[in-house]
C-alpha cells in the first residue's frame, strides 16, 4: 500500500510551488485574523529554512510521509511547533496540489515559449541565408516544383508559431486558482481567496469548488499543446534525417549532431533528429495516459488524479530537450547548394511553369494547357531531355502556337522568381518573410 499509494518520488518537483502556495495561504489566514500574525511570522521563516535546505540539497524527503505535501507540512511542525499546525487551516491537500501544478505548468509553459520563440529565430535565420537557394519541392515525396530552402524552413516557423499561440491559450486558461476550494465544497472559515490568487499571479479563484479540485483540463490541454508541437518537431526531424542520407545529400550535420557506429568508420549517423522524431511518440503517450485517466472519473477527487504529474512532466521535459535538439541542428546544418539545385531541375519540376505561360500567352484554357504540357513532358521524357532541352520544333508540333519565348519560363530561377504572390517562394517574399519574423520574435 505504501508503495502504490506514496508519490513523494515523483511530486518532489512541486517543492517550490507548494511553499509558494503555502505562504500565500499563511499570508491570507493572518489578514483575516483566522491565525495570528506571530503565527504567520513563524509559518513563513519555517517554510523559508526548508526551501533553503532543499535548494542546498540536504533535505531528506521521506518515503513514509507519502508526498511533498505531507513531507514539509511535517517539517514545519517538527521545527516551528504548533504554529505549523494551524498552516492547513482553511485547505485540503485537494486544491493544494491543483494549486501547485497549475503553479508548476504555468512556469513549464513560459520556458516552453522561449524555447520555441528560439527555434523559430534559428529557422528564420537560416530562411534569410538561404531565400535564393533552389530546392525540389515534394508532394507525395515525388519531385513537383521548385522551391526555395529558405521557403521550406519558413513552413516550420508558421506551424511552431501556431504552437505558441496554443501554450499561451492553454497558460491563460489555467491562470485559474483552486486554493481555498478545501477538499471539495469551499470552507467555513471566512478566507479571502482572491487575496491567495493575487498573490499567486492567478487572473482569478477558479469559480467552482467541485470543479476546481477534480479539473485537470488544463494538463491535458498542455499535453494536447505538446503533443502537435512535438508532431512538428518530428517533422522537421524527419526531413532532417531524409536531407542527411546518401540518397539526398541535402545537407550535413557536424560530428555535434550526429553520431559514429561501433563498427562502421564512415557513418554519420543523425541520431539527435532521430530521438527528437522518437520523443513524438512519448509525448503522445502522456496525453493519452491522461485522458485515459480521467475518462469517466467521477467528482470530485479521486486518488487516479494522482496519475496527472507524471505524465505532465515527463511530456515537458522530452519537449524541452527536443526543442534545445533542434535549435542546435538547425544551426548547425550546412547546406549543400549544387546537389540541391541541381535535384531542383530534375522531374521536369517546371511543367506547371509551361502550363501557365500557355494560358497566359496562349489563352488556352488550364485544362487544356495541363494535356498539352503533360504530352510535352512525355515527348522530353522519351528524349532523355528536360523540357528546356526539349526543341522548339518538337514543342510547336504539339503545339504550333509556342514560340521561343516558352524557354524564359522554364529555368529553375524563373520558375522559382515567378511565384512571388503572398506567401509564395519567391526569394524575395521569402527575404521578406523570414525579416518579418526575426522582428516581430526581438519584440
Amino acid at each position: 500500500m505504501q508503495q502504490i499509494n506514496a508519490s513523494i518520488g515523483f511530486d518532489q518537483r512541486l517543492w517550490r510551488q507548494d511553499i509558494q502556495g503555502s505562504l500565500a495561504h499563511a499570508a491570507m489566514l493572518a489578514r483575516v485574523g483566522i491565525i495570528s500574525a506571530a503565527d504567520e511570522t513563524a509559518i513563513r521563516k519555517g517554510l523559508e529554512a526548508i526551501a533553503a535546505e532543499i535548494e542546498s540539497g540536504k533535505f531528506v524527503f521521506d518515503p513514509a510521509l507519502e508526498d511533498i505535501h505531507t513531507n514539509l507540512e511535517a517539517q514545519l511542525i517538527a521545527r516551528i511547533g504548533e504554529p505549523g499546525r494551524r498552516l492547513h487551516t482553511a485547505r485540503s491537500r485537494n486544491d493544494q496540489v491543483a494549486t501547485d501544478l497549475r503553479l508548476w505548468l504555468r512556469e513549464a509553459i513560459d520556458g516552453l515559449d522561449g524555447q520555441v520563440a528560439a527555434l523559430m529565430q534559428a529557422l528564420a535565420d537560416r530562411a534569410g541565408e538561404y531565400a535564393h537557394l533552389a530546392m525540389p519541392g515534394f508532394t507525395h515525396l515525388q519531385a513537383a516544383q521548385p522551391v526555395t530552402f529558405g521557403h521550406h524552413l519558413m513552413a516550420y516557423v508558421e506551424m511552431f508559431a501556431r504552437d505558441r499561440g496554443r501554450l499561451a491559450d492553454c497558460r491563460r486558461r489555467l491562470n485559474e486558482c483552486p486554493l481555498g476550494a478545501a477538499a471539495l465544497a469551499g470552507t467555513a472559515f471566512p478566507i479571502d481567496r482572491q487575496m491567495t490568487a493575487e498573490a499567486l499571479g492567478f487572473a482569478r479563484p477558479c469559480a467552482n469548488s467541485l470543479d476546481a479540485v477534480s479539473d485537470r483540463d488544463f494538463a491535458l490541454e498542455f499535453l494536447a499543446a505538446a503533443a502537435l508541437a512535438a508532431s512538428h518537431l518530428s517533422r522537421l526531424a524527419e526531413e532532417i534525417v531524409l536531407w542527411a542520407s546518401p540518397g539526398f545529400r541535402f545537407i550535413r550535420l557536424s560530428d555535434a549532431y550526429t553520431s559514429g557506429s561501433s563498427i562502421m568508420p564512415q557513418k554519420r549517423n543523425p541520431d539527435a533528429a532521430e530521438l527528437v522524431r522518437a520523443k513524438s511518440g512519448r509525448i503522445d503517450g502522456a496525453l493519452v495516459a491522461l485522458l485515459t485517466v480521467l475518462k469517466g472519473l467521477p467528482l470530485a477527487y479521486g486518488k487516479d488524479l494522482q496519475e496527472d504529474k507524471e505524465p505532465v512532466f515527463d511530456a515537458a521535459d522530452a519537449l524541452s530537450l527536443s526543442l534545445a535538439a533542434m535549435v542546435g541542428m538547425v544551426r548547425d546544418l550546412v547546406a549543400d547548394a549544387a546537389r540541391m539545385s541541381g535535384m531542383a531541375a530534375e522531374g521536369f519540376s517546371t511543367a506547371t511553369d509551361l502550363a501557365d505561360w500557355l494560358v497566359r500567352t496562349l489563352g488556352m484554357p488550364f485544362r487544356t494547357a495541363h494535356h498539352v504540357t503533360g504530352r510535352l513532358v512525355a515527348k522530353a521524357e522519351g528524349r532523355g531531355v528536360s523540357l528546356a532541352e526539349l526543341p522548339l520544333a518538337e514543342m510547336q508540333a504539339e503545339e504550333p502556337g509556342i514560340t521561343q519565348a516558352v524557354y524564359g519560363v522554364l529555368s529553375i530561377a524563373a520558375s522559382i522568381a515567378s511565384r512571388n504572390s503572398l506567401g509564395g517562394t519567391a526569394p524575395a517574399r521569402v527575404a521578406a518573410a523570414a525579416e518579418e519574423w526575426r522582428r516581430r520574435l526581438a519584440g
